[in-house]
């Protein structure tokens, strides 16, 4: 089974809950008036839309309703389908031009994060480019070992220290090695737990000086992983972490296991942070860039164009 497939596959449940319950909406509506308007509330909100994004969303409709005397739920429909696709967005591949360029990704245990780095480094990897990872989530006990089996799935280096190590003396041993092995891209793992917002900004800015003082030409992206099971939990995982550092993309994780792939788009409209990769498995090969006209194609299954 190809990624989108899988993808296709894992945004099933999301596809039912969501737009099978829009479908059936307007299927049941003779004309567009607010009793309409308010079982799509309750449709978007319960499929992890959100309620901010809702509100914005149906806000819009109302406000096209009216400039253009839609009376017909079908018109209505098209115009919510297309509304829905903008908000996915375009994709934003990563920005990596520099040799080395360094990825930091950062994000709570139990999102995925160590299996995200080994497939992002097997994508890497199969894009011809040197891969070398830094464990430098150096607090979580077993956090090297278990991100050395999926580098060694991956094929690409690992830079470790012992437990408790400095994360940044990690990240400096790790551009040494990036720039005397001749490193493309240099992938930096970041502890998940920390006590409080200003530990994770703390020991954030610590690293992030290591990087400017010795790398300071170099390409970077901060990548949040989340995890979409978790629905608008993700959505304040993001707020919050965008607010602790410069993140300038997502890792979804996940897909495959939820109906609350909608999160998507609050995260999109809320935060206006680009998805860069999407997972839809287990495997080293579940984990993709994200293709905006193809996670739209899976998720409306050409609604949108009916």
């Amino acid at each position: 089974m190809g990624f989108f497939e899988k993808l296709k596959a894992g945004l099933s449940k999301t596809k039912k809950a969501l737009f099978g319950g829009i479908e059936d909406l307007f299927k049941r509506f003779r004309r567009v008036d607010e009793d309409l308007f308010d079982e799509l509330e309750e449709l978007l909100i319960t499929s992890d839309v959100g309620v901010e994004t809702t509100e914005e969303l149906l806000d819009d409709l109302r406000e096209k309703v009216k400039e253009e005397k839609i009376k017909e739920p079908d018109e209505i429909k098209k115009i919510l389908y297309a509304e829905l696709r903008g908000m996915i967005g375009e994709g934003d591949g990563l920005h990596l031009s520099t040799k080395p360029s360094v990825i930091l990704v950062i994000g709570v245990n139990g999102v995925g994060k160590t299996t995200s780095i080994g497939k992002m480094a097997a994508e890497l990897k199969s894009q011809k480019k040197k891969v070398i990872v830094a464990a430098a989530d150096t607090f979580r006990a077993a956090a090297a070992e278990q991100l050395a089996v999926w580098c060694e799935r991956a094929g690409v280096d690992l830079i470790r220290q012992g437990a408790g190590a400095d994360p940044a003396a990690v990240v400096y041993d790790a551009i040494q090695a990036a720039r005397s092995r001749g490193a493309d891209v240099l992938i930096v793992d970041t502890a998940g737990r920390l006590h409080n917002k200003k530990n994770l900004m703390d020991e954030l800015a610590k690293i992030n000086r290591v990087i400017a003082r010795e790398l300071p030409d170099a390409d970077r992206e901060n990548l949040l992983v989340l995890d979409a099971t978790t629905g608008q939990n993700a959505v304040i995982q993001a707020r919050e972490f965008k607010e602790a550092a410069q993140i300038t993309g997502l890792i979804l994780t996940k897909l495959d296991g939820t109906a609350k792939g909608g999160v998507i788009l609050s995260i999109r409209r809320e935060l206006d942070i680009p998805v860069k990769f999407v997972g839809v498995g287990e495997g080293i090969n579940d984990m993709k860039p994200f293709n905006a006209d193809e996670f739209a194609e899976a998720l409306f299954g050409g609604g949108i164009d009916e």
